[in-house]
């Protein structure tokens, strides 16, 4: 079974999310079908196979398809809370700030004997390229000590 986001629609503080789902058959017979995650609950909308399934075959489909696609398209925090927003880190700030808030990241980590290039990572969401170069800059502003030293 292969799940794909499809698209997401925010309106009024609701959460609406679309999932392509399709499974594949070791005999070549496939299943497509089109959920729908809204507040705490998940629906198939539209369903199309190949060959065509029978009323009781898509009865049978239902029943085996709810707890792989609602483990699928909620993730574990929010199954037994309602549907919050999809930033899951809050934000965080831009220029100097941003800077002097990785390297006590990256500090921390290097304390605690981890990789501080993930824990900068982590916290501020950006790309291992974007956070290396946030580090680079929090050591040109002296948050960081340098990396080589100058002759």
């Amino acid at each position: 079974m292969s799940v794909r986001h499809a698209w997401v629609v925010s309106e009024g503080g609701v959460t609406t999310s679309w999932f392509d789902v399709r499974l594949a058959f070791a005999d070549g017979a496939r299943v497509d079908a089109l959920a729908v995650l809204s507040g705490r609950s998940v629906r198939v909308e539209d369903v199309r196979a190949q060959p065509p399934l029978s009323l009781d075959d898509l009865a049978v489909l239902a029943e085996w398809l709810e707890d792989p696609l609602f483990e699928a398209c909620v993730p574990a925090p929010a199954r037994d809370a309602p549907a919050a927003s999809r930033r899951a880190r809050a934000a965080w700030p831009r220029g100097r700030e941003e800077r002097r808030l990785a390297a006590r990241e990256y500090r921390a980590a290097r304390a605690e004997g981890g990789d501080p290039v993930l824990a900068v990572m982590s916290a501020t969401g950006h790309s291992r390229r974007r956070s290396l170069r946030l580090i680079g800059q929090a050591r040109d502003e002296g948050f960081l000590a340098p990396r080589r030293a100058r002759r």
